[in-house]
């Protein structure tokens, strides 16, 4: 799979509409992706912290956002790349993800847990 290659046909582009908590504890986190169409994927089994930290992104406010992923900006920006994409899904009973990024060098890191 190359960056620059067409959208597959099985895909659907889709940004963040929604974050939030499946509990009332914030315990357990919630993502609402939104396609084009409309068409909505949820997302959830993930830790609430990490629904904050993505508010916290969606609203700019990068400073309280883990090291690492300061780390992974810091060393985007150092190396002038740029993640353009992410594509999730299913893998048995876990979602997982490629990242591509492009820039000086296309990179894609595959079959991570999204």
């Amino acid at each position: 799979m190359k960056i620059d290659q067409a959208q597959e046909p099985d895909y659907e582009v889709a940004k963040i509409s929604h974050v939030g908590f499946v509990d009332p504890y914030a315990v357990e986190g919630l993502l609402i992706l939104k396609a084009e169409n409309g068409k909505e994927f949820h997302m959830r089994a993930f830790s609430g912290e990490v629904a904050r930290h993505i508010s916290s992104f969606i609203q700019e406010q990068r400073n309280t956002v883990p090291t690492i992923y300061n780390m992974i900006e810091q060393i985007c920006e150092e190396n002038e790349i740029v993640l353009v994409k992410v594509k999730i899904y299913e893998s048995g009973e876990v979602l997982r993800a490629n990242l591509y990024f492009t820039g000086k060098k296309d990179i894609v890191l595959r079959n991570y847990r999204a």
